[in-house]
């Protein structure tokens, strides 16, 4: 479909859209009051209605409070989808705001309340109207930020957060169809200015994009970029699960049954084996295991990159006599080299001050 296509999507087309998740155990949609979130709405309400029986839908404005037209655009999202007959409910990012990070933050609030309002209703998946505009702003913000291969393959159609799953029917989608859907069945939306201040990261890019499109960088070819890089890192997924699994044994038949069978977060590798494999999978290897065992959030991919380059030294240098020996600390977790093993544990808890 071209790039330039502004059709509106039909309710036939939403049904192929939609249909991964016609047996879902109740869907929450995010709806905002913005145009993708309204046609979200409007053609989940329609494709569910068109069903003999389908999953049961609610609508969920987040207000994160920031701007005065918030509550406003909330109630509308309440009338329309009373009038698509679609349970509606408003909640609230309430305590005080954050002075730096702001976006950031209020993302991270908004998955949270949506989490919960799924879990309270049952649902086992959130909808949110992400289209390929979004995928292509956010492969170049990552691309700028120096990511990896897995932060290039920028969003899944489906992912999990907050112990429920992030569906994203629209991400082969064009924004300016949705509003073409909209404009179609005449409803109306809200119009956020905060998606053209530039003090935000995403308007900047957003303008970036603009430019870059006379050079072919324009959202189709950003987007599928995306799908390709996470072509390439599902495959390297699947040879870090081979590896795992190999390591896994070699550990097991050099150790004693009663250590290698114990249930812990604790990883171990033969560091022979391990030097062996491409520096990409002893890579993904050590941050599958340190996010595992530590208890500080995700690890950092540079500074897992720089433990690593330390590991390669110390194993390079190392001989049959003189073994390598190292230990540090990274993201809550303990990751030591000693007789010729890598063991990966959870670090002690960090002393508070004045204890």
């Amino acid at each position: 479909m071209p790039e330039d296509d502004k059709s509106p999507i039909s309710v036939q087309q939403a049904k192929g859209l939609f249909a991964d998740w016609k047996h879902a155990n109740g869907l929450v949609l995010a709806v905002s009051g913005g145009p993708d979130s309204v046609a979200l709405m409007w053609l989940a309400a329609r494709w569910r209605k068109a069903l003999s029986r389908g999953p049961h839908l609610l609508a969920v404005t987040v207000d994160h409070g920031l701007r005065p037209e918030s509550a406003r655009e909330a109630r509308d999202v309440k009338r329309l989808a009373r009038a698509l007959d679609v349970p509606h409910r408003t909640m609230r990012w309430s305590g005080e705001k954050p002075k730096s990070g702001l976006p950031a933050a209020a993302r991270t609030a908004r998955y949270r309340l949506l989490a919960g309002a799924a879990r309270q209703s049952g649902a086992s998946h959130i909808f949110t109207a992400h289209t390929r505009d979004d995928q292509a702003e956010t492969i170049l913000m990552r691309l700028v930020r120096g990511s990896g291969i897995s932060g290039l393959a920028a969003m899944a159609r489906e992912s999990e957060r907050e112990g429920v799953f992030i569906a994203r029917p629209f991400l082969n989608i064009s924004k300016s169809r949705l509003i073409a859907t909209l404009a179609k069945a005449n409803i109306g939306y809200a119009d956020d200015p905060t998606n053209r201040d530039i003090s935000f990261t995403r308007p900047r890019i957003r303008s970036v994009i603009e430019g870059l499109a006379a050079e072919g960088g324009d959202v189709r070819n950003l987007a599928r970029l995306a799908s390709r890089l996470a072509r390439a890192n599902a495959a390297i997924e699947v040879l870090v699960d081979g590896a795992a699994r190999y390591l896994a044994l070699r550990d097991r038949e050099a150790q004693s049954p009663a250590t290698s069978g114990a249930q812990s977060p604790t990883t171990a590798f033969e560091a022979a084996a391990f030097a062996r494999m491409p520096e990409e999978i002893r890579l993904r290897l050590l941050l599958r295991a340190i996010d595992r065992a530590g208890h500080e959030g995700p690890a950092e991919l540079g500074k897992v990159e720089a433990l690593l380059a330390v590991f390669d030294q110390a194993l390079r240098m190392a001989t049959e006599k003189c073994q390598a020996r190292l230990k540090q600390t990274l993201a809550g977790a303990v990751v030591s080299l000693n007789g010729g093993r890598i063991v990966i544990g959870p670090a002690p808890p960090r002393r508070s001050r004045g204890s």
